[in-house]
């Protein structure tokens, strides 16, 4: 499953006008609004949020927006032309100004609530009020919806301002973040890995906000100073951004019976999910209680298939609670992730984050969000036995799923027909003793090497005999599977399709945005270009920069080796 659209041949929207007349608004002409939401979205300022499945909100502007980049990718694969992103309506809507949309598109944007739960345990204390009825999309806004080249879309602004559940925050991203979530959504797409996708980024030539960071080489584990930084606002692109947080917020009020409504608004919004996210896979005929059946078969599926596409690209979420688990199955909510250098199993970029979300316990972070998923539509299922017994099944076999999904995903990392827990445990503590760089191993790996001189290149540290003979050793054994299994070539064209060459190095990324805010893109765009092919040989100049080990000088660095959860 990859959030793609068909490849458009020809840009065939080149006018905001025609932009606008894709518009096509499911979730506000079929859920409920907020009883309590304002008329005109002005609705800025932190609440409590009862009942509804949205507050209509107006996104706040951007002073002096400029253009920092956007995807010609995404552009191209939606038929729209490059130019609408310097168009002058384009550029006011998706900086904020949604006073420049006219109908059929909504001069009105939305926000949404959802409860938190981490690790399977639900958490009130994060909202203000401590109700969790504060708690929600604090500063993402999402400002258009539409069918476009045949498939359904949600455009969201980050950092477009202060909603209801803002928690007395200013609602504004930063260009440092905003660039950070701009490249990992784009080379999470070409690394074939589903994920929203990044649309535009606007940064204001005049507005800063000031946030906490790490002064220049910090060793500190949390921020040291106070910076101030241009506001900028991303466009991210899904077929919808429901979470499993939201479900479990509208399971946990009718639980409480919190209001007449309660329910029927937790049905609504779990047929919505499968209208949005599902409905191609879901028989339509089936009975409302056997398609939830199919829902948590079918997520199950896209969940385990993603987190072990996480493990194969060195990949790690960070903070992967319910309220940052899409229930449409793809990566959401670029925040306190980190992409793993030299390999560690525990690897955790975030310094608020801890074991439990480090890089090897994604899974099991997936099975307690797995978990509130399933107890929050369970509920629907109550006056069906039959169904309910299936339902329940189906969420017994989230391990067992994933630990499928895992070892074929390692089997096919490897080369190998099926997966060889002997041969995998061993290369699991070679690799950590040798200090490897996860990246640069494998895709020397693909090469199918025969000697352990060949893979030095992915080595942090130096290696002693000893070590060196338990590499061969691990080496002749591994090529003999490989070889047993088939055509070499064949098998070295395949590894090199699974395990990227070129990764994100954070240290590669800090240059970009510091440059960027100083008003030069081009570093940013060189990035664009280099991450949007990581599987391929590039050119000799992009291997010499993009393709080497960390340098000794950023080990163990604030905001480079490691950050806060920072906007």
């Amino acid at each position: 499953m990859s959030y793609r659209s068909k490849p458009s041949a020809d840009p065939c929207v080149t006018t905001f006008d025609e932009f606008v007349r894709l518009a096509n608004y499911s979730l506000m002409n079929t859920l409920n609004a907020d009883p309590s939401a304002t008329v005109d979205g002005d609705d800025h300022h932190a609440r409590q949020v009862f009942s509804g499945h949205f507050v209509p909100v107006t996104p706040t502007p951007l002073a002096e927006p400029e253009l920092v980049t956007h995807s010609s990718v995404f552009f191209k694969e939606l038929g729209l032309s490059d130019d609408l992103a310097f168009n002058e309506q384009f550029r006011k809507v998706f900086s904020g100004d949604i006073s420049a949309a006219h109908k059929p598109m909504r001069q009105m944007g939305w926000a949404t609530g959802y409860a938190l739960s981490i690790y399977g345990n639900e958490y009130t204390q994060n909202c203000p009020f401590g109700t969790g009825n504060g708690y929600g999309d604090g500063r993402a806004i999402s400002v258009f919806e539409g069918i476009i080249n045949g498939q359904r879309w949600e455009m969201q602004l980050k950092g477009g301002g202060a909603t209801p559940y803002c928690r007395g925050a200013d609602g504004r991203a930063v260009l440092r973040s905003s660039v950070r979530e701009f490249l990992a959504q784009e080379y999470m797409h070409a690394l074939d890995v589903p994920t929203s996708r990044s649309f535009t980024l606007y940064v204001s030539k005049s507005e800063t906000v000031t946030r906490p960071w790490y002064s220049q080489d910090s060793h500190s584990t949390d921020p040291d100073i106070l910076v101030d930084n241009p506001v900028a606002i991303s466009t991210r692109v899904a077929p919808s951004f429901l979470r499993v947080g939201q479900l479990e917020l509208f399971a946990r009020r009718a639980r409480s019976n919190a209001h007449p409504l309660a329910l029927e608004e937790l049905s609504m919004i779990v047929s919505h999910l499968i209208e949005r996210e599902y409905k191609s896979d879901i028989n339509q005929n089936l009975g409302k209680a056997y398609q939830l059946v199919e829902l948590a078969k079918l997520f199950r599926q896209r969940l385990t298939s993603l987190v072990a596409n996480w493990l194969r690209v060195g990949y790690c979420q960070g903070n992967f609670n319910s309220d940052n688990c899409a229930a449409g199955g793809f990566t959401l909510d670029y925040g306190p992730f980190g992409f793993c250098e030299k390999f560690d199993p525990w690897f955790q970029p975030w310094t608020g984050g801890g074991k439990h979300f480090s890089f090897f316990n994604q899974p099991m972070a997936a099975e307690a969000n797995y978990y509130m998923f399933w107890k929050a539509v369970r509920p629907l299922l109550e006056e069906d036995a039959e169904a309910l017994e299936q339902f329940d099944q189906v969420g017994r076999g989230f391990a067992e799923a994933m630990q499928k999904q895992i070892q074929k995903m390692w089997a096919t990392k490897l080369g190998l027909a099926e997966f060889n827990p002997e041969l995998f445990e061993k290369l699991m503590q070679l690799m950590t003793d040798s200090e490897v760089d996860y990246t640069i191993f494998f895709r020397e790996l693909s090469y199918i090497p025969e000697d352990v001189s060949d893979l030095k290149k992915s080595f942090y540290g130096k290696t002693s005999q000893q070590i060196d003979e338990q590499w061969q050793t691990w080496l002749s054994s591994w090529r003999d599977l490989v070889t047993y299994d088939g055509n070499l070539a064949e098998i070295s064209k395949m590894m090199k399709q699974t395990n990227p060459k070129y990764t994100w190095r954070e240290w590669l990324i800090v240059p970009a945005y510091q440059q960027a805010m100083q008003g030069d893109y081009s570093l940013v765009k060189e990035l664009q270009k280099v991450l949007s092919r990581p599987y391929d040989e590039q050119s000799q100049d992009v291997e010499d920069k993009y393709y080497r080990l960390r340098p000794r000088a950023f080990s163990d660095v604030g905001g480079v080796s490691y950050y806060s959860c920072s906007s």
